[in-house]
């Protein structure tokens, strides 16, 4: 049997169990169940929602089908199982998905036994904070899980690494950019939602707002800095700016760089999106695609996803040439 048919039939079995688990649970302790249950708790900790047993069911599968759909799809895509970073991204994602929702399931449960109606369930607060770490540790358990096996590259078709010719004193400067518009849409949404909140924190008395509000603002930040990246080739080296302000920004001398060619990369070969990798072989995803790779002296390399790398790397190939001894 080939690693990939193990990981497949072991990725399955855990997809099964977990379902079964969310079905046979629940369906055992009907009898002793309000229905409708208590499915949601406030900031106070007290009950302040309910579904029938069989909405609240349909829920809780509907998350799990959701959530084992996107790693099955993560691993099966391009046959990514051959690949060891999004195998383990997969695994993790299925174990700790599956841990959450049947950790999940198992506080609602155990709030809702022999109780006399949804509005008599126990309190929900420290076990909130244990089902996180469970699912965090079930992830870890998952990752791990899928480390061994092969970890064959990516074919990469032979990049020529092409130089523009410049006449004697011509001086040109190479702009592009790329943007993710989902990554900008959340973020706004994030900022939009910490403006509501701390406006609400000023008549409404509920703990937890302002705290809330904080958090969000800097996801917010965080994902409109991450949004969009921005190169410029000129004599002057490369400069490299995050975010629609064009700010923080990086800049390459030409000094520090050997080549640079255009290359396609996809979020799965380098592991997901944002700054990707190590220092000397990253990758600043922000879409998949065409990307402009500098390579330096020590042999390392950045990767930027831009469009119109090709033409970038030529001018930037052109410069560096000329700018040598």
């Amino acid at each position: 049997m080939s690693h990939r048919s193990r990981f497949l039939l072991a990725a399955g079995a855990w997809v099964v169990a977990v379902t079964g688990a969310l079905v046979a649970l629940p369906l055992a302790l009907r009898d002793r169940l309000p229905d409708p249950l208590a499915t949601h708790w406030g900031p106070s900790g007290e009950a302040d929602g309910a579904m029938s047993f069989w909405q609240a069911l349909l829920m809780e599968l509907g998350v799990w089908a959701l959530l084992a759909g996107v790693a099955w799809y993560a691993a099966l895509r391009r046959d990514a199982v051959r690949h060891r970073a999004p195998r383990k991204a997969a695994g993790a994602m299925l174990g700790g998905a599956g841990a959450f929702v049947v950790a999940l399931q198992g506080m609602t449960l155990a709030a809702n036994l022999d109780r006399p109606g949804w509005q008599a369930a126990g309190r929900l607060d420290w076990q909130v904070l244990l089902a996180l770490g469970g699912a965090v540790a079930a992830g870890a358990l998952g990752w791990l899980a899928a480390s061994p096996g092969p970890d064959e590259p990516y074919a990469r078709e032979p990049v020529k690494q092409a130089r523009m010719r410049l006449r004697p004193g011509q001086r040109v400067v190479w702009t592009s950019s790329a943007s993710n518009s989902w990554v900008a849409g959340l973020g706004v949404a994030a900022l939009v939602a910490a403006l509501v909140l701390s406006l609400s924190s000023l008549t409404v008395g509920i703990g937890g707002l302002r705290a809330t509000a904080g958090s969000l603002a800097v996801a917010g930040v965080l994902g409109l800095a991450l949004s969009t990246v921005g190169v410029r080739v000129s004599d002057k080296g490369v400069v490299i700016s995050f975010g629609p302000f064009r700010w923080p920004s990086r800049k390459l001398a030409l000094r520090k760089i050997q080549s640079a060619r255009a290359e396609e990369r996809s979020p799965l070969q380098v592991g997901g999106w944002g700054l990707r990798g190590l220092p000397g072989s990253a990758t600043i995803m922000i879409r998949g695609g065409e990307c402009l790779v500098v390579r330096y002296p020590s042999g390392g390399e950045l990767g930027i996803t831009v469009d119109d790398a090709a033409r970038g790397a030529a001018l930037l190939n052109a410069l560096i040439a000329e700018s040598a001894p």
